[in-house]
């Protein structure tokens, strides 16, 4: 964390940044001097967690799961903040059985994809004015199981949760790196750039049997969420870093390791791909781009 450079006079926007890795990447831009909004769907642990984090905190409600949450989120946010400097798309949702957000999508898709591109959409007036803003869209090693069909976003049939996961996490990078070409070609001050926090200790593996092998395990292939934001923290900080960029662990399977700039598999940059499910994407949130940033 000490390697980020002083983030003082800036603004920055970090989604689920109430507990793990958001909380983590949360605390070292405050921590740099940044003005940091949790934008969080519970404002109760979102003041929990600004709290701990102390420094220049503000807490926003935002759930991903729901289109009028996100506009009512980014017309507060804009309203408050003319100038954002850091967009961090971070949280994201899990579930083992087929579920629905407030307005029909695929619940992994609809928050991890859909909810952000959305949510970017409406705060980029407030970021293209800035120089050195930069928006960073969190994905992982589980995109390369990845298979985007814009014909089946539903996944109604044969619904299997890890391959919606893949799915949303290859969405993320599809989307980050179609955004990099756009901001490029209309010549934009903001830079869009994607990491990955490797393997994370979570609370995913308790509970799990034989207990001892599972943490033994668990603890030998992952990290903190410490560790994980650091690639996080170098997309979003890092002089060096330049739109387009994928950072994740540079140590085996990407799963632990200081962070690098590392390849992401060649679907996700689809170029055709990309611009299909953008443009889906517009159609089932109501969130254009354009005329802000023309298209591709």
């Amino acid at each position: 964390m000490q390697d980020v450079p002083s983030q003082a006079g800036r603004v920055a926007v970090v989604t689920g940044a109430s507990a793990g890795i958001g909380f983590a990447t949360a605390k070292a831009l405050a921590q740099r001097g940044c003005h940091v909004v949790l934008a969080v769907r519970d404002p109760a642990r979102g003041a929990d967690a600004a709290a701990r984090i102390g420094r220049s905190t503000a807490v926003t409600r935002l759930d991903l799961a729901a289109l009028d949450s996100i506009r009512s989120a980014a017309a507060e946010l804009t309203d408050e903040y003319p100038r954002i400097d850091l967009l961090i798309n971070n949280a994201g949702a899990w579930s083992a059985m087929r579920a629905e957000t407030r307005d029909g999508f695929e619940m992994q898709l609809g928050v991890n994809h859909l909810g952000h591109f959305a949510f970017t959409g409406l705060l980029l007036g407030a970021m293209l004015g800035t120089p050195g803003s930069r928006i960073v869209t969190v994905s992982s090693v589980s995109h390369r199981a990845g298979v985007v069909d814009t014909a089946d976003l539903p996944m109604r049939h044969n619904y299997r949760h890890a391959a919606a996961y893949s799915r949303s996490k290859l969405a993320n990078l599809l989307f980050a790196f179609e955004l990099h070409r756009r901001l490029t070609q209309a010549d934009a001050a903001t830079s869009s750039l994607a990491a990955h926090p490797g393997g994370v200790w979570t609370g995913l593996f308790r509970g799990a049997n034989p207990a001892l092998l599972v943490h033994t395990l668990g603890r030998l292939i992952t990290q903190s969420p410490e560790r994980g934001a650091l690639a996080v923290l170098r997309a979003a900080t890092d002089p060096a870093a330049t739109g387009g960029q994928y950072y994740g662990p540079s140590g085996i399977g990407e799963l632990r390791g200081a962070p690098a700039p590392v390849r992401a598999s060649p679907q996700a940059h689809d170029r055709a791909l990309a611009r299909q499910l953008w443009n889906e994407s517009e159609r089932l949130t109501g969130v254009a781009y354009e005329p802000i940033l023309p298209s591709t």
